[in-house]
């Protein structure tokens, strides 16, 4: 089952064209760890988190935060 913080990472990646390869080259990880986030089958840490948002100019609440819970 996808979640809203899934769609949110995942649709800001297509808007602005990266590729898993992309995004893990950026956050200086491999592609594998990357899509692990993506896919929330890895532990997502504070620190990476704020990395992601930074590349998209967001909050790490923006992306990860979903306030229906």
């Amino acid at each position: 089952m996808k979640s809203k913080e899934n769609e949110i990472l995942k649709s800001l990646r297509i808007k602005h064209g990266y590729t898993y390869q992309d995004m893990a080259d950026i956050l200086q990880i491999c592609k594998a760890y990357y899509w692990q986030i993506e896919h929330k089958n890895r532990r997502l840490s504070y620190d990476m988190a704020k990395k992601i948002a930074q590349i998209f100019g967001l909050r790490p609440d923006d992306i990860f935060y979903d306030e229906t819970n």
